[in-house]
């Protein structure tokens, strides 16, 4: 790979020795990694594939999914850089958490955060650019997350909105992205001298706006996918010296992680408390990852938090839904129709004002005349909701991704039915006796054969 020259002689000078090893990893292979889905079930085709676990990420591994098969589609699992791995890993948060992920899109650290929350506390997931939140809501609601709003909202917008709310926030920030420049040489093409300069000084305003968010005890997360000091020891030295109410927590360094390098900052011995991740340490495109708390002083007033707003009409056909499938109330939502979709709502979401919000928790289904119509989102997320479940085959699957009506070989109960295969849900289907009448969305509908379709 041709690298940039202005890119060799600065860490020719940083690296030392080490420079020529760092250098030849960027003609080796990509790696390729996945994660499981905690709150699915695994399937065959899984298990085939978990055969080289990543050492610190107890539901990660090494290796390459596909994006058309039925495991990916129905979100028990999610393609992610190993080292990409490690963000997740260490930002961990517990249950009931109230958890921020800044700059989200595409939402690999949002469906990692949400496999440790496992449908508890709340998840704000947030994109500042409009393009790129369409797929971070299309990972989460494959993901089955109950618990998570969706924003396209601006670092100043949030902190305005939600003061002193958050136990724990993720910034995954927007970079120079050195360590993609062996998974995607394009990235090369942006590379100058005077980037990561300019990347540094949009982290700065972002971490301005994210410390105001931090309730006191909280944790905050940074990561890069760069090598650039300027973005990584810098931004922490940066940090810590102007908001002295932070302390470091020490990353533990498995794998051929390393400590940081307190020398490409201002020499303070507390940044080896940070991690590096190269390329020629360990198998991974690259990362730094830092872990703060934060001991800030006054405690903030607790926010006023989401309340139901459904027509007396709307709650009768919800509840006729609920009374016909026996499901119980759906716990930890709030019921909210916005027009005729009805969303669940994480009880703990504040109300706020005026804030892009692209999906205000799950959409739970539509209002039709004198009917309630589920969501596909629903049956993603049913997985351990008391739904009625019916099995189908893999070629039933393949017919129903294709937007078909099938054929039961025999008569199964009439209605609307969460269709299962391998024991992932795929979506809903209306049966009408031996007739499975297909709902699987008409935007997503792909031929699927054997050949594109294998994990």
């Amino acid at each position: 790979m041709k690298l940039p020259a202005e890119f060799i002689t600065k860490y020719e000078k940083l690296l030392g020795t080490a420079a020529p090893a760092f250098f030849a990893a960027f003609d080796g292979s990509v790696e390729k990694g996945f994660r499981v889905n905690p709150m699915k079930p695994t399937t065959p085709a899984m298990r085939q594939k978990m055969t080289a676990a990543i050492p610190y990420s107890p539901i990660g591994y090494y290796g390459k999914v596909n994006g058309n098969s039925l495991e990916h589609l129905a979100g028990a699992v999610y393609s992610q850089e190993p080292s990409a791995m490690t963000v997740g890993e260490v930002a961990k948060p517990a249950l009931n958490e109230r958890v921020l992920d800044l700059c989200a899109a595409p939402g690999g650290k949002t469906t990692h955060l949400l496999s440790y929350l496992k449908q508890t506390g709340l998840l704000v997931t947030n994109e500042i650019n409009p393009k790129r939140v369409t797929a971070l809501g299309d990972n989460v609601e494959r993901y089955g997350a109950r618990n998570t709003v969706i924003t396209n909202e601006t670092p100043a917008h949030l902190a305005k909105a939600l003061p002193g709310f958050f136990d724990r926030i993720l910034v995954d920030a927007p970079c120079s992205g050195e360590g993609m420049f062996r998974k995607d040489p394009a990235a090369m093409q942006y590379w100058t001298p005077d980037y990561p300069a300019e990347c540094a000084t949009r982290q700065r305003e972002i971490l301005t706006e994210t410390v105001k968010m931090l309730r006191p005890g909280g944790h905050l997360i940074y990561s890069t996918c760069t090598f650039a000091p300027e973005e990584d020891e810098q931004m922490i030295a940066w940090l810590l010296q102007t908001y002295p109410e932070f302390e470091l927590e020490p990353i533990e360094k498995t794998a051929g992680m390393v400590d940081a390098k307190p020398e490409w900052a201002d020499g303070n011995p507390e940044l080896n408390k940070a991690a590096r991740l190269f390329p020629h340490l360990m198998r991974g495109e690259g990362h730094f990852i830092a872990k703060l708390v934060y001991h800030g002083a006054a405690e903030p007033k607790e926010p006023k938090l989401v309340r139901s707003d459904l027509k007396p009409e709307q709650r009768k056909l919800w509840e006729g839904y609920l009374q016909q499938t026996k499901l119980a109330a759906l716990p930890g939502l709030v019921l909210q129709a916005h027009g005729d979709q009805l969303y669940g709502v994480p009880a703990m979401m504040p109300v706020t004002r005026r804030l892009k919000i692209f999906r205000a928790g799950i959409q739970l289904g539509t209002f039709k005349k004198n009917r309630f119509e589920p969501s596909y989102a629903l049956a993603l997320a049913s997985t351990d909701l008391d739904l009625p479940k019916l099995a189908i085959d893999h070629a039933q699957w393949e017919k129903y991704v294709h937007g078909e009506t099938f054929q039961l070989e025999a008569s199964a109960e009439t209605g609307f039915t969460v269709l299962t295969c391998d024991g992932l849900p795929v979506g809903f289907g209306k049966v009408v006796g031996r007739t499975v009448k297909n709902f699987f969305p008409k935007g997503l509908r792909f031929l699927a054969t054997d050949e594109n379709t294998i994990l």
